[in-house]
């Protein structure tokens, strides 16, 4: 198996990404490291966080899917492979990271939230795409995604929580991007609530994996 599908089955496996934008490489390391005690084996590091080139030198050794989030330019996107990101996401698609990501063979996600997007996508060779921000759709849009595109594959991101985690993979997600409640989790009560938090996730899918 190519190592970019090998990337994605990780991916599919882990059902649950955090998206980790941390207010400076302190918090990023701490929320990723307490996702990782907590079960979360793919954790997006986004290049909105300050010092993020510290929190890849500090992670890439762990047992862990680490890729790069918010990447806005194929320089960033090669930077972000060079530290050590397996898979590259964008906010919106473009095309120029696309043609980067298949040169070197690395899984690019890029942010999607109509047919047109999604086809322009496919044809640039995306297998898996961002829905974002998901929480302006319903679960149901993947189906009718599905519909007129049956080989789309997405993973939703922004607005994922517990309570509607389940919902997406469901109906049909292959993964989904859980953000902003791990970093107030830590935020709020520390490393500690972090990984309670993260722990959570992982039961509330092993739940819907044990029906």
């Amino acid at each position: 198996m190519l190592p970019k599908y090998s990337v994605y089955q990780e991916l599919m496996d882990a059902k649950v990404v955090a998206v980790v934008r941390g207010q400076n490489g302190h918090e990023a390391i701490q929320v990723s490291k307490a996702a990782v005690e907590g079960g979360i084996t793919a954790i997006e590091l986004t290049y909105t966080t300050p010092e993020v080139e510290e929190v890849f030198k500090e992670l890439r050794h762990m047992n862990v899917l680490l890729g790069a989030g918010s990447v806005m330019d194929p320089e960033t996107a090669r930077h972000a492979i060079l530290s050590g990101a397996k898979f590259i996401v964008s906010s919106h698609f473009v095309k120029e990271i696309a043609a980067l990501c298949n040169r070197y063979s690395v899984p690019y996600l890029p942010g999607c939230m109509n047919i047109s997007d999604m086809a322009l996508a496919l044809e640039a060779g995306c297998d898996v795409l961002k829905l974002f921000p998901a929480n302006t759709f319903d679960p149901s849009f993947i189906k009718s995604v599905n519909g007129p595109l049956p080989n789309v594959r997405i993973m939703p991101t922004g607005g994922i929580s517990l309570k509607n985690m389940n919902d997406w993979l469901d109906a049909g997600a292959v993964a989904v991007g859980v953000g902003s409640d791990l970093t107030k989790a830590f935020q709020k009560g520390g490393y500690d609530e972090a990984v309670s938090l993260s722990r959570e996730y992982i039961a509330k899918m092993n739940q819907r994996t044990e029906v």
